[in-house]
């Protein structure tokens, strides 16, 4: 059985390789670091299928020490064992360089096994991982390691791959295959920015397209009749879900309408329902907040329908509510207020209540002055009277300052008002 398509296209050569150009460019500090043959500790860290492995394995060429891989997924404590117990012998005189994929697999105590030897320069480690390394990555591999980001490939570059990739299966079939550039943009918009991704699809189009006198075309129409539907990039637990949710509620916040809802067909897309309600109930409540507090309702009403209807449908009421956040006033006071008031609690400015507030007690024999002292505020004009409510210890403490906004001004002149 043959090997996928995009393993027999690895690159051996960094010249051979597509994206990354902030790391493997001309005069870039990953390139001068290659190019110096001397390799320190490394952890490459971003998506799938942008050239972790492929680089890695690139370097283990440059180098003459005896290299060893282990993916993570798999790996034990003994697999480690293993190699260390090679240090120093007739099979590894000059160290060891460790590709270890997929380190966040890695536990504390796994990981800690591999320090003795990186400090002592023993074993010169190259990590990957899709995950950020400062959740996953045990800090003291961190601390002696230097952290290079991987970017998803532009679809540019991988139109490239995508072309290299036609004239082998050209040469290895011994067919001329035909295939244009609209279909090869389609192809690489939907690996969404994955090179593995989109050179197996190619592949699985070609497999799909007849052969007639020796020459196989691969139309648009035989992609999108195979396009798949998971071509987003998406991990419920890893850092594109986060960094989706983020872009998310942070286009509400900056009242930019198409670009929340852009987000927000990423995370329908993926069926991610549950967080896009959830991010757009705390945006209406954090970031609209007292400006417009009727929106609060309203888009629970939204979320509540989303929820009941379910997938497809669920879309309509969540864009609607997305672009009323998006286009209504903002306010944070409300969530400033609690902010500081939890960080006085935390800070442990925890005090005595105003006797007036508390329940009733039996005031004991050391209280002078005995009595409740509440005074109720509906007995007054307007409803409200003066008395303390704060502990003693924080009074004139201000948690809240009125926003700058039609709703909370109007509040604000009314409270004044009635205070005179």
């Amino acid at each position: 059985m043959s090997s996928p398509l995009s393993d027999q296209l690895r690159p051996t050569s960094i010249n051979d390789m597509v994206g990354q150009p902030h790391l493997i460019g001309k005069g870039k500090l990953l390139r001068n670091i290659i190019d110096s043959l001397s390799v320190p500790n490394m952890i490459f860290y971003g998506p799938s299928g942008t050239g972790k492995t492929t680089l890695a394995k690139i370097i283990a060429k440059s180098t003459n020490r005896k290299l060893f891989k282990l993916n993570a997924t798999t790996a034990s404590i003994s697999d480690i064992k293993d190699i260390i117990s090679q240090i120093d012998t007739f099979s590894a005189p000059n160290g060891i360089l460790l590709y270890l994929d997929e380190i966040q697999y890695f536990n504390k105590k796994q990981q800690q096994t591999l320090l003795e030897f990186m400090e002592n320069g023993k074993i010169t480690l190259i990590a990957s991982t899709t995950e950020n390394p400062a959740f996953y990555v045990y800090s003291a591999i961190i601390s002696r390691s230097t952290i290079f980001e991987f970017k998803a490939v532009s679809r540019e570059e991988i139109k490239k791959a995508l072309k290299r990739a036609v004239k082998f299966l050209e040469d290895s079939e011994n067919i001329k295959i035909e295939v244009d550039d609209e279909t090869l943009s389609y192809i690489s918009s939907l690996a969404a920015g994955d090179v593995r991704r989109a050179i197996n699809f190619l592949e699985l189009c070609n497999l799909s397209s007849s052969n007639s006198n020796n020459v196989k075309t691969i139309s648009i129409d035989i992609a999108k009749q195979l396009n798949f539907s998971g071509n987003t990039r998406y991990d419920k637990s890893g850092d594109e879900h986060y960094d989706t949710l983020s872009a998310f509620q942070k286009s509400m916040r900056g009242s930019d309408p198409d670009a929340a809802i852009y987000y927000l067909a990423r995370l329908l897309s993926s069926g991610d329902l549950i967080s896009a309600c959830r991010r757009l109930l705390v945006c209406a409540c954090e970031d609209v907040g007292l400006a417009y507090p009727q929106i609060m309702p309203i888009v629970k009403s939204c979320v509540d329908i989303a929820m009941q209807v379910g997938l497809p449908e669920a879309r309509i009421p969540l864009s609607n509510a997305v672009i009323m956040v998006c286009l209504s006033p903002k306010s944070n006071s409300s969530y400033k207020a609690i902010n500081e008031a939890m960080s006085d609690i935390r800070m442990g400015k925890v005090f005595p209540f105003p006797r007036n507030l508390q329940n009733k007690h039996c005031d004991a024999s050391d209280v002078a002055k005995k009595g409740q002292f509440y005074v109720y505020p509906h007995e007054f004009e307007n409803h409200w009277v003066a008395q303390q409510y704060l502990p003693s210890e924080l009074l004139n403490k201000k948690y809240y300052i009125a926003g700058q906004n039609k709703t909370e001004l109007s509040f604000k002149s009314y409270w004044d008002d009635i205070k005179l």
